[in-house]
Order: structure tokens, then sequence, then C-alpha cells
């Protein structure tokens, strides 16, 4: 596989030293068309979303082999590797792989990063964050510096959507962020942390901050004011893409219709 000049070092790097830049955007490609694109929009770096490569493979979000998902993560790494374009891979829970394993596939597909999250894949409950924390260790010593570890938090996903404002306790999100930090994690990922809360978790994390960038929330900017070093987008972009791809659809099959009468 094709790696990038520079790899993690490099990647690692756009992380930090943000102030006045704006955060590190990060696409999120779901097939090789849709990160050239991206690619040709002049982004130097993609982040792949589980839930976009899970539908495009025709599995729900969460349920996509591991086989399946290193291949099309190492089919996006191909189609912008010419170009200088980096990639992290969304890993989901790690697929119960080995870390050696999981650091050794991920190295194939040509990925500089990857996001882990701390919900069991298939109970869908959170993890022990100390067990967590042991775990994201041995990740970090099977990878050395090679990867860019992306420890994400479900903290707020899991818990009473409907207190996801300004008011809820972030307590958690941080004693988490701060553990996996101590543990090798180069960034962390409260996903879903409320956009009142990310000063005081950029405050009391020592590790730069990712957020994901949802429709009708703030801009990429305004999150990087907040805090956040680091924004993606989940399956938001293949979302809206399918949305336009439904339109299309339907005015087709409309004008077919009106033919046909």
């Amino acid at each position: 596989m094709t790696t990038i000049s520079g790899g993690a070092a490099a990647f690692r790097s756009l992380h930090h030293g943000r102030a006045g830049a704006g955060p590190l955007v990060l696409p999120g490609p779901w097939d090789a068309a849709s990160a050239r694109a991206f690619a040709g929009a002049g982004f130097r770096a993609l982040a792949t979303p589980s839930a976009g490569i899970s539908a495009v493979l025709g599995y729900a979000d969460g349920s996509a082999p591991a086989d399946e998902m290193f291949a099309a993560v190492a089919r996006i790494v191909r189609a912008v590797a010419a170009d200088g374009v980096m990639v992290t891979a969304d890993l989901e829970d790690g697929y119960g792989l080995p870390p050696a394993e999981l650091v050794g596939r991920l190295l194939e597909t040509g990925a500089v990063g990857c996001n882990l999250e701390d919900s069991d894949r298939v109970t869908g409950r959170l993890k022990d964050p100390a067990e967590q924390a042991e775990w994201l260790s041995r990740v970090r010593d099977a990878a050395g510096d090679r990867v860019v570890i992306n420890a994400r938090t479900d903290t707020f996903l899991k818990g009473d959507r409907t207190a996801l404002d300004a008011a809820a306790d972030a307590g958690p999100a941080i004693g988490r962020c701060r553990l996996y930090a101590a543990a090798g994690a180069d960034c962390v990922f409260p996903i879903l942390a409320p956009a009142g809360l990310l000063p005081e978790i950029a405050r009391a994390v020592p590790a730069p901050v990712s957020v994901i960038a949802l429709p009708n929330g703030p801009s990429p900017r305004e999150l990087g004011d907040l805090g956040a070093a680091r924004v993606t987008f989940g399956g938001g972009l293949h979302r809206r893409a399918m949305a336009a791809v439904e339109d299309m659809a339907a005015a087709l099959r409309a004008q077919g219709e009106a033919g046909a009468a």
C-alpha cells in the first residue's frame, strides 16, 4: 500500500498550533469517488466514517465486518495517496482484534490514524474507562508513533439525549478523556458534547479535542473558537449526498410517469 510522506507525524502536527487558523477540518469520504472529490477541493486529510462506509457496503452502522471495513479504507487511501492526502479511519471499538493485529491491519491500508470508541460494538454499552485506557495503552505500544489515535468517548451519546445542552455535566467525559490522553491517545473525541461545554473540556483535557459538526449547529470555525482542534462530520456528509440522490430519483420517477401518461 502506498504511504504518505511524513505519515502519522505529518498528520499529528496538523492537530497543534491551530490558534488563529481554525480547527483541522476532516471531511468524511465513504468511497474512493467521494475521497477524490474532497481531495480535489484541497483538503490535506480525510476521516472515514464507519456509518457512511457501512451504508455503502450494505450494512447498518456498527455491523460491517472488519475485513470489509479495512478493504474500504484501503480503497479510499489508494484513491488519494498520489495527491498526498492523508486518511484516518473510524475503526469503531477495534472489532475485538488484539492491539497488534488491529494496528497491523490499519497500517496495511496506508491510513495514518484511527478513531477508537469506548462503546462496545456488540452490547452498545460504555466500556469501563480504566479498562478502555489500558487497552488504548496497548494499542499505543503496538503502534509506536506510526498511528495518530483519536480516542472517542460516548458519554454524551449514551446519556439522556434530551439533556444534551450547556447545562449537561462534562465531568464523566472529561474523566474519560484525561484517562485516554494519559494512555497515549493523540487526541480525544467527546462525541456530541454540547457546544457550550467545549471550552471547559478543552481547558481540562491535556490533548487536542475533536468534535463532530452537526446540521444547524455551530460551524467548524465557531467550534474551533470554542476549543475544538479537530472537526469531523460522522456519517453526516454521506447522508446529505444520499438525500440529493433520493431527490434525483424522485424527479426521474416523476418524469418517467409523466412521459408514460
